[in-house]
């Protein structure tokens, strides 16, 4: 199992430290949030990128990957009814797929919920295909660089469209390519009434990636979810991805943070093992 954390759990601790103590702690892969760099990716310099790249090549770090696509952005909705809207964020789509191929990734997490919620007067049916229609018009991108686009469905908590796995796998049968495979997220799976296990199960051949975390918003181990269960279906499905841990509540710390969840990860992962 390979294990991977999120840029911003390091808050602003320069990215080389941030990058030498994930490994540290166990993780060979880090996974970046763009705003961490720049709040408009074509902000971030070539120069820029070629030195990240490089300083997680130093700490024998993989570069996973980028997520929280919109955060910080303007301009950008992924369902806004206006076409001139969608085509924008179809080519920023594009221009991120550029920018996680210069650092090494391979996959983008597509959460971003400010910018996906419904508008006013659109309906879900409606989002999908606005949605799907956007998602499509950034695919020569993703395949000239040969980066997934992995569309994370969100818990209730965090909005109001794409709430369930299942809805997330719709929308990339809609889309139909190689190139836009689903994300699952455990704080996201604990909101449904379908065991996150079974869900794994149930979409393990669409899931290009996955992020460990607890309800509580804080790192795997951290709260009541037993990670043990979803390890055994991670390997039963034979998914070969990233592990990412994202948090949302740094309360514990984060070196606490940073380094339990990985130890807990592994002690479940090896329990697993003997189940």
């Amino acid at each position: 199992m390979k294990f991977a954390i999120c840029n911003e759990t390091f808050l602003d601790w320069p990215f080389e430290r941030a990058f030498e103590f994930a490994r540290e702690c166990g993780y060979t892969g880090i996974e970046i949030a763009p705003f961490t760099m720049a709040a408009d990716a074509n902000e971030i310099s070539a120069a820029r990128r070629t030195e990240v790249r490089r300083q997680a090549e130093q700490a024998d770090l993989d570069v996973v990957g980028l997520h929280w696509l919109l955060a910080k952005t303007t301009g950008y909705y992924l369902t806004s009814p206006d076409a001139a809207v969608r085509r924008k964020t179809a080519q920023y789509l594009r221009d991120l797929a550029h920018l996680c191929r210069d650092l090494g990734g391979k996959v983008m997490v597509f959460g971003s919920p400010q910018q996906r919620n419904l508008l006013p007067g659109v309906t879900h049916e409606q989002a999908m295909r606005y949605a799907a229609e956007v998602f499509q018009e950034a695919l020569p991108a993703l395949e000239e660089t040969d980066v997934v686009l992995a569309v994370e469905p969100l818990a209730p908590a965090d909005g109001n469209f794409l709430l369930t796995a299942d809805a997330g796998a719709q929308l990339v049968a809609m889309v139909g390519s190689p190139h836009c495979r689903l994300h699952l997220d455990c704080k996201a799976m604990s909101s449904e009434r379908t065991p996150i296990p079974e869900l794994i199960r149930r979409h393990a051949k669409i899931m290009a990636h996955f992020h460990a975390n607890d309800p509580n918003l804080q790192g795997p181990g951290f709260g009541e979810l037993d990670f043990v269960p979803i390890f055994e279906a991670l390997g039963e499905a034979d998914y070969l991805g990233w592990v990412s841990v994202e948090v949302f509540d740094y309360t514990p710390g984060v070196e606490k943070l940073a380094r339990d969840s990985f130890d807990y990860m592994e002690s479940c992962v090896a329990e697993a093992a003997e189940g």
